[in-house]
């Protein structure tokens, strides 16, 4: 009863907000965390101090089952515009796109014309927009924010950037690409990215306080993304909570996660793959700065949630709080990935890094929590970013704000690509735009208000494709391929109401099944236009073949230099040598 009178009031809300009514439409505050695991929030059993966002958790609803792509850019294209990434033009990452897809239909690593944001969608109704923090969908003239919508921003556009310094992270980027409206631009001496990415964000909204427009706002920050960095009095309080281990650390999820009802109670965790290090295989060093890693990238959350805090109190404040919507989400699991100890190590070396216990986290400090981190990050669940398990795909969800029920849980199979036609639905506009490419994600809006219990039916197959990490679920049946380093490369079969760890392939069990949802997913990969990856693709050599045609493109004056003086050089020495023989043959 108390669900349907909610319903009752957010349609009423939705339709006297719309563009024909008299009150005022509701701001919306997009929030994204980078790399955020389903339990890394307090309120999903997660070890960071995150109050802020658990507050909006009892004052709103707390998803469970949401599902993002596994990779950043994919899964941002899919949430600003509601399509599927391909459809959105991010088919895979720029970083590991073979030459074969770039610039394919569906690989073209921008927004396509017909892909529009939700924010080009809310300016044609009268929103004002702004957006802070990580873009990586495109660059240059017509590939920027102000593009697509918004109206002021000021944006990373890559990967992943350094969190206190203005530099880059990986030797793929010559720089730290950051742009103001449209142009480049640089960072202040005393930056660390979230409190940055929160105090542009509301000089933007203080600058426009007295316009009556409502607001959508796009928080994206670049936290707890690699490198993991924090200030000291955050990480400080969690030395000591992962000294035990990664191990023990997956063990603690894995309990919170059943008690939580997160996880059926009973079920077996995730089998951890043979690539991920073992703990006691570290030597005490390793285990140090492993452990050091963990504290400051909880420590990084907590920063971040603490800047949110401020955020809020200053919607409050400035009287827009009660007539604003509040969307948390991350945009795919945990980070595996370590570039220290790779053939990237002399690059970061030389760019100032060091792995200094005395100073982890802090300026020139680089972290990562490497993947038996990332596996203890996603708890009971499968793999981790990139990987198409649940631990790379299943993310928190939080939806808090006027009329929308409070303290509740939704456990109905959602997806990323559900966010912009739920705003776009709250902000009272028409489904569908001449012009634009039509919604593929669905409005969670029934889910909301108590009208459904699901917005995918059980006998709907929905998929997903990342640089060939695919899946696609349907009903309690998900039909999955991961890829190598951490997988296969094999389809797999699995029923994950009773098994959310992924554990127990049915696919010699269940072959008809099996059979069925691969043919939906041929008929997926084809609506969208999946490129199958070229025979012989490895993840890994393709991100370093990618990295060295950058590095050539950024310094391949220098080394035709370089290597000029070297074959003066050496030219010269021989001729010296020619000289002094000659001269010795003379004497005798």
């Amino acid at each position: 009863m108390v669900r349907a009178l909610l319903g009752l009031a957010i349609c009423v809300f939705c339709l006297s907000g719309s563009a024909w009514g008299q009150a005022k439409q509701p701001n919306f505050l997009l929030v994204v965390v980078d790399d955020a695991a389903l339990m890394d929030f307090g309120a999903y059993g997660g070890e960071a101090s995150t109050p802020n966002i658990d507050s909006l958790a009892t004052h709103g609803l707390l998803f469970t089952a949401l599902r993002a792509t596994p990779s950043c850019a994919t899964s941002r294209a899919m949430l600003l515009t509601g399509l599927d990434n391909h459809l959105a033009g991010f088919g895979a990452i720029p970083e590991v796109l073979p030459p074969e897809q770039r610039g394919q239909p569906g690989y073209t690593m921008s927004l396509p014309p017909g892909a529009e944001t939700i924010a080009t969608k809310l300016k044609r109704a009268g929103y004002r927009n702004y957006m802070t923090g990580k873009w990586h969908l495109g660059h240059g003239p017509g590939q920027l924010p102000v593009d697509h919508g918004f109206d002021h921003s000021f944006v990373l556009d890559a990967s992943g950037a350094d969190h206190w310094e203005e530099k880059p992270y990986l030797p793929y980027y010559k720089e730290a690409p950051w742009f103001e409206d449209g142009k480049r631009t640089h960072l202040p001496k005393d930056f660390y990215s979230s409190t940055f990415i929160v105090e542009k964000l509301r000089a933007y909204l203080e600058a426009d306080q007295a316009r009556d427009e409502p607001f959508f706002a796009y928080v994206a920050f670049t936290a707890i993304h690699i490198p993991v960095q924090a200030p000291r009095e955050y990480t400080d309080k969690y030395i000591e909570t992962y000294r035990d281990g990664w191990d023990n650390m997956r063990i603690r999820r894995w309990q919170r996660a059943q008690e939580l009802g997160l996880f059926r109670e009973g079920a077996r965790m995730a089998d951890i793959p043979d690539s991920v290090p073992r703990w006691d295989a570290l030597t005490p060093e390793q285990q140090k700065i492993a452990a050091g890693s963990l504290a400051v990238a909880a420590g990084a959350l907590e920063a971040l949630d603490a800047e949110l805090g401020k955020l809020i109190a200053y919607l409050k404040e400035s009287g827009q709080y009660d007539n604003t919507i509040i969307l948390v989400t991350s945009d795919n699991g945990p980070e595996g990935g370590d570039p220290w100890g790779s053939v990237a190590q002399p690059w970061l070396e030389w760019h100032g890094y060091s792995r200094d216990l005395e100073t982890l986290g802090e300026t020139g400090s680089y972290l990562a929590i490497g993947s038996g981190g990332a596996s203890a990050a996603s708890g009971p669940l499968h793999l981790f970013k990139f990987h198409s398990g649940e631990g790379g795909q299943r993310v928190p969800l939080i939806i808090a704000g006027p009329g929308i029920p409070e303290g509740e849980r939704v456990d109905a199979f959602t997806t990323l690509a559900d966010i912009a036609p739920t705003i776009n639905q709250l902000a009272g506009l028409p489904e569908k735009t001449e012009g634009a490419v039509p919604f593929t994600g669905r409005s969670l809006v029934p889910l909301v208000t108590g009208q459904s219990q699901f917005v995918y039916g059980s006998g709907e197959a929905v998929g997903f494709s990342t640089a060939g990490q695919s899946a696609l679920y349907r009903g309690d049946y998900k039909l999955v391929r991961t890829l190598p380093p951490h997988g296969d490369s094999t389809w797999r079969l699995f029923n994950i109401s009773e098994d959310p760890g992924e554990t127990q392939d049915l696919s010699v069990s269940m072959p008809d099944l099996k059979s069925d949802l691969m043919q939906q997913y041929r008929l997926y990969a084809d609506r969208v236009g999946v490129l199958e990856l070229p025979p012989g693709y490895d993840v890994e050599r393709q991100i370093t073949l990618n990295t060295t045609a950058k590095l050539w493109q950024y310094y391949w004056p220098w080394v035709i230099a370089v290597s000029g003086v070297a074959i003066a050089a050496l030219a010269g020495i021989g001729l010296l040598l020619a000289r002094a023989f000659r001269r010795r043959k003379l004497r005798t």
